[in-house]
């Protein structure tokens, strides 16, 4: 009698999603350095031959869970947003997407924000990563000050919105360690700590500092 187990068939890209979702736990508690691809087999119910097989060293696994999560974070504030809104409202959706996402997916925002930020070359997939969201809410803003007949310089657009992207990740950082905390009044609180200020600069209103 074979001691070799017996796996039921499955399509490619059911069981390729069944890896990466196995991965992205493993990862999420372990590290990248940490994790084994023998716990990732057993957490997926396959074997290790398989998940090097279908997706390559563990090297290559973890960059297919960075690009799974990050094109799932990313698709979910495309999509949450309608681009004739005003533009208070399309930011508040877009977070409100934003930290639906980290609430949903807990183990892919510690592997995308966490895991990923200290270890080469996997900062670097990050950093792409946060340049397209910076480069979508940038957009954003344009769009809905140019709606308004308005320009700002470039520079300063780009400042608001890294500055609105880097506080948002802190939060969802927090967000991410406080399991009963609610995704929307999260986005809502983010909106009061960052829209207020950020409307006002868009308007062209500026604090200047005090003259010795």
């Amino acid at each position: 009698m074979s001691s070799v187990p017996a796996f039921k068939r499955l399509p490619r890209a059911v069981r390729e999603q069944q890896m990466l979702d196995a991965a992205v736990k493993v990862f999420s508690r372990r590290g990248f350095h940490a994790a084994s691809m023998d716990e990732i087999a057993e957490d997926a119910g396959i074997s290790k031959p398989m998940v090097y097989a279908y997706l390559g060293t563990k090297e290559e696994l973890f960059v297919a869970c960075l690009h799974r999560e990050g094109t799932r974070m990313m698709q979910a504030i495309a999509g949450a947003a309608a681009p004739d809104l005003p533009a208070d409202e399309r930011l508040w959706r877009g977070l409100r997407a934003f930290f639906g996402f980290v609430g949903a997916h807990r183990d892919g925002w510690a592997v995308l924000y966490r895991q990923a930020r200290g270890e080469q070359p996997f900062a670097g997939e990050l950093a792409a990563m946060r340049a397209r969201l910076v480069e979508v809410v940038a957009g954003m803003l344009d769009h809905a000050l140019r709606a308004e007949g308005r320009e700002i310089a470039a520079i300063d657009l780009e400042v608001v919105a890294y500055a609105l992207v880097g506080a948002t990740e802190s939060l969802a950082d927090w967000l991410a360690d406080h399991p009963d905390a609610d995704p929307e009044k999260t986005a809502t609180r983010m909106m009061n700590v960052a829209w207020l200020g950020a409307a006002q600069l868009l308007h062209g209103v500026t604090w200047r500092p005090p003259t010795d």
